[in-house]
């Protein structure tokens, strides 16, 4: 795994905020229901691709709504370059993913509440 430089990481930071806040606004009219938060952004050396990763809050339907968000990419690309237009040159092209860290933790943890649940079997190390 290559080391972002802190231009990358600047920028990609610039882009998760108002990812972020435009997500906060009008987050609904592409994922009506959904609570979508901006987990990270990578950004390639070159600043021409941002990997955007979402996570969506309790709701089933995050695949479906990842979907339509990714159908939108030109319409969220359009409305990010007019917040970030005094802060870059180019635009990037949005590639969106699904960030499902939130459902393997709950995963895990259904897992270890199992294991703690089943009885104790006694040791025989005589």
């Amino acid at each position: 795994m290559s080391t972002e430089s802190k231009r990358q990481q600047r920028f990609a930071g610039v882009i998760q905020q108002d990812l972020g806040e435009l997500f906060q606004r009008e987050g609904n009219t592409w994922a009506p229901g959904a609570f979508i938060t901006v987990t990270r952004v990578r950004v390639t050396p070159d600043l021409a691709i941002a990997r955007v990763y979402l996570s969506f809050l309790h709701i089933k339907t995050a695949k479906e709504d990842l979907i339509n968000i990714k159908s939108h990419a030109g319409e969220i690309r359009y409305k990010l370059g007019a917040r970030i237009k005094n802060q870059a040159r180019i635009v990037p092209q949005l590639e969106f993913f699904l960030d499902d860290t939130n459902e393997y933790v709950e995963h895990m943890d259904k897992l270890f509440d199992k294991i703690s649940k089943e009885p104790r079997q006694p040791d025989t190390d005589e």
